[in-house]
């Protein structure tokens, strides 16, 4: 009888057990859920999300969880289509896995609209909005040309080009050779002088500047169209 009961109790530990543990399909379906969530949120802000996810082995059987299982993006789904997603279990029994996906997010970009030569200057006649996948590129997307106006491409860019912040720099504020105010600053207190710029060089950056009152040669920052400073 106690042999009986001693098999009955062993057969209802590893049966409870077997139950108790989180499956293949409970991962699979949390992935599902966090991904139709993301979605959800970017169609708000007008970009389109389709998304995969990839195999789970059905043998799987992890610890059970006392908790809901979160989920995240350990990449970033606007820079890659193939961004990983962790699922943990943040209970009593704590564990992680990864999960592989296909993400595509589709929204506007700015495109050029003709061919763009190294140098030119942009303007809103040069490009326009058009969908695109907007992950299919490390580079990032460009979206609002008042931002971009003015300022100069770098390299050559071909009609129907996906616009990205590498192609532009802003557009130099001195040239070489330019008359520049000079501005020493300590605090509050501020002298003047007249320089002359030896370098090209934007605002933010900095340049070498000949004092044309002491024909000293000075490092100094660019603050705005031929003016720089430089500390006291």
């Amino acid at each position: 009888m106690r042999t009986q009961l001693l098999v009955l109790t062993l057969f209802m530990a590893l049966t409870s057990s077997v139950q108790a543990q989180t499956t293949a399909n409970e991962i699979h379906e949390a992935t599902l859920s966090f991904l139709e969530a993301f979605a959800a949120t970017q169609a708000e802000r007008d970009y389109q999300v389709t998304f995969e996810t990839g195999n789970i082995d059905s043998r799987i059987a992890l610890a059970p969880c006392s908790a809901a299982l979160a989920v995240e993006f350990t990449g970033d789904p606007w820079k890659s289509e193939h961004p990983s997603v962790q699922v943990a279990c943040i209970g009593e029994r704590p564990w992680r896995m990864f999960v592989t996906t296909t993400v595509s997010i589709n929204g506007p970009a700015l495109v050029a609209t003709r061919p763009l030569g190294r140098g030119e200057r942009i303007t809103s006649s040069m490009l326009k909005s058009r969908s695109v996948v907007v992950n299919a590129s490390r580079r990032g997307i460009i979206t609002d040309a008042d931002l971009v106006e003015g300022m100069v491409v770098r390299r050559p860019v071909n009609t129907g080009s996906v616009l990205t912040p590498d192609l532009l720099e802003a557009p130099d504020a001195v040239s070489r050779g330019d008359h520049v105010i000079i501005t020493a600053r300590n605090g509050s207190f501020s002298v003047r002088s007249r320089g002359k710029a030896l370098a090209n060089a934007s605002v933010g950056e900095q340049v070498l500047v000949e004092n044309l009152g002491s024909s000293r040669t000075v490092r100094a920052n660019v603050t705005a169209p031929g003016h720089v400073e430089v500390p006291m």
